[in-house]
């Protein structure tokens, strides 16, 4: 949670005070969210709110409720509108009050630096061995080889941190213990937690052993070893949108044939192609599904990413695609290990 003290004013204060406590936050969001005696907001403060008070000819030792702006924005910690959140983001109001069910104040967001709060549990696949990375993986597990300074798997808990989500959970095996010592401090103010596989899960089963870690009704469940800008506000939305019951990550793939290829219908050719163009989607390696179909994942035995869709199809589920249209990096190989640290050195990757 982001600290708000600094960014809170009662409702009892004089108008003073919100100067002195607006000029305490220079160089940051220069807001005051004030609250009335149950902490409840009730209006906003900025420099200018004042100044058209001063202009109205209020006085600074009357009480903040003449100058604050009562039409302000806030969204409900319980009740997520993601929707929202990203109109207000977009209308440049940069801090957001968090309210609980009763509408006391939980939480101030600041848009500039989380982007939203997406209502979801994630979980982080990270017990593979990475034998095509060796001789680097030999003493070290492949999601904490470090890219621009910082671990690949890290960099997706900061891009789960920047849209709000901070129940993450990361499941280990191989030099499982360097991972827990990893995690045992919070990254990206998130304190992650580890879950052992004692015998090999395949690329989902873990899913089933993590589910009581799991708080949310939405799950993400992704590969540790993956650098992707992937917007996971645009795949939460189109999750809801399509009623979805599992939504995959899907990658655009094009294979070009360089022969003419033939329709035939039996032994006669109807049609001639030459050198055709095929346009596909991979599967990318990031998943959003719910609690409810996730109970299809077996915890006795292994069970990988395509068993879970193709028994979802074969139940009846609604399985859906969203294209990842920005960078998508699997990092399984020297060769991919090597562009991706040449990518992330012209996108500010190293740790501050």
């Amino acid at each position: 949670m982001q600290k708000i003290e600094r960014h809170i004013i009662k409702s009892t204060a004089e108008i003073k005070s919100a100067v002195e406590g607006l000029n305490l936050l220079s160089g940051d969001a220069m807001t005051l969210v004030v609250v009335d005696s149950e902490n409840r907001p009730v209006g906003t403060i900025t420099d200018g709110d004042i100044r058209r008070a001063i202009l109205r000819g209020v006085d600074f030792s009357d009480k903040v409720d003449k100058v604050m702006n009562v039409k302000f924005r806030s969204v409900c910690r319980n009740k997520v509108d993601v929707g929202y959140i990203k109109e207000v983001r977009n209308q440049g109001i940069r801090l957001l009050p968090v309210v609980d069910e009763a509408g006391r104040l939980v939480e101030i967001l600041d848009l500039k630096k989380v982007k939203s709060l997406l209502p979801i549990s994630a979980l982080i696949m990270a017990g593979g061995k990475g034998e095509r990375l060796r001789p680097m993986t030999l003493t070290t597990p492949k999601p904490l080889l470090t890219i621009e300074g910082k671990a690949i798997i890290d960099y997706n808990i900061e891009a789960l941190a920047s849209v709000g989500v901070d129940n993450v959970v990361v499941s280990t095996a191989y030099l499982a213990e360097q991972l827990d010592a990893h995690f045992a401090q919070p990254v990206a103010g998130i304190q992650v937690e580890t879950i052992r596989e004692e015998q090999p899960r395949g690329t989902i089963g873990a899913l089933a052993d993590a589910m009581p870690m799991l708080k949310n009704d939405t799950l993400l469940v992704m590969n540790s070893d993956l650098l992707t800008d992937i917007s996971l506000e645009e795949m939460y939305m189109h999750h809801q949108q399509e009623g979805a019951d599992i939504t995959v990550a899907a990658i655009p793939y094009t294979v070009s044939v360089p022969y003419a290829i033939l329709s035939t219908e039996g032994s006669c050719i109807t049609s001639l192609e030459e050198k055709p163009t095929y346009s596909l989607y991979a599967n990318g390696g990031i998943y959003m599904t719910t609690k409810e179909v996730a109970q299809i994942v077996p915890s006795d035995r292994r069970y990988d990413a395509t068993d879970f869709i193709e028994e979802a199809l074969s139940k009846g589920f609604k399985v859906v695609y969203f294209p990842i249209n920005g960078t998508w990096i699997d990092v399984g190989t020297p060769s991919d290990f090597r562009h991706a640290a040449e990518i992330m050195k012209y996108h500010g990757g190293k740790a501050k």
